[in-house]
C-alpha cells in the first residue's frame, strides 16, 4: 500500500487522510522533515497560506518540501495549490514554485461566497478515472489566472481552470477531501 503525506500544520488534514484511505492508501501525517523520508508523495492540503508559510519556516519544511517536490509527486488543494504557484497575486506572496502557473488568493471573496459546485471535469479525467459529473467545495478559493506550458486543465469553474495535473504534480482550488467522491484522490494516487 501506497504511503501519501499530508501537511499537518495547519487545515483540514484529517479529511485528506480520509480521503486517501477510501482511495487505497495510507496516510502519514506530516509535522517534520523527517516524516517525509519513506513517503511517496505528499498532499498540502486547504487552509491559511500566509499562516502555512510561516510554519513551514518555522518547523524547517520549505527547503525541503522543495526538494521533495523535485523528486516525488505534490497535490495542493486551495491554500496547498497557492503555495505550489510559481506566481502568487492578491497580495503577492512567496511559494514553493513547484508548478509553473499563476494565481490570485480569495479570488471568489469572502468566506460568505463560499459555495458548492457541479463540474464537468475533461474527458482526458473522465478517461483516467470514471465518467460524470463532479462536486467541488469552494472556500474562500484561488483562481489561476495563467497556466503555462507543460500544464494540462483536467477541470475548469466559470472558464478559470479549477484542477490542473503538471508532470508529477497536481493541483484543486477547491477541496476534493470534503465530498464522497474519490477520483481526484485516485488520480493522485496514479502518480505515485
Amino acid at each position: 500500500m501506497k504511503k501519501v503525506g499530508v501537511l499537518s500544520l495547519q487545515g483540514d488534514f484529517a479529511a485528506h487522510g480520509a480521503a486517501l484511505e477510501r482511495a487505497g492508501a495510507e496516510p502519514v501525517y506530516v509535522r517534520d522533515r523527517e516524516q517525509l523520508e519513506g513517503i511517496d508523495g505528499l498532499i498540502l492540503p486547504g487552509g491559511e497560506s500566509t499562516t502555512m508559510l510561516k510554519l513551514l519556516r518555522y518547523e524547517g519544511l520549505y527547503e525541503a518540501i522543495v526538494e521533495f517536490g523535485r523528486a516525488k509527486p505534490v497535490f495542493g488543494t486551495c491554500a496547498g495549490a497557492i503555495l505550489m504557484a510559481k506566481e502568487v497575486t492578491h497580495p503577492a506572496q512567496e511559494s514553493l514554485g513547484l508548478m509553473d502557473i499563476a494565481i490570485e488568493r480569495n479570488a471568489y471573496g469572502r468566506q460568505i461566497d463560499s459555495r458548492v459546485a457541479t463540474l464537468e471535469p475533461a474527458p482526458e479525467f473522465q478517461l483516467r478515472t470514471a465518467p460524470g459529473t463532479m462536486e467541488a467545495v469552494f472556500i474562500r478559493a484561488p483562481i489561476v489566472r495563467h497556466v503555462n506550458g507543460g500544464a494540462t486543465v483536467l477541470a475548469e469553474y466559470q472558464g478559470d481552470p479549477v484542477l490542473i495535473e503538471q508532470g508529477r504534480h497536481l493541483m484543486a482550488t477547491f477541496h476534493p477531501e470534503l465530498t464522497a467522491d474519490p477520483r481526484v484522490h485516485a488520480l493522485f494516487l496514479e502518480k505515485l
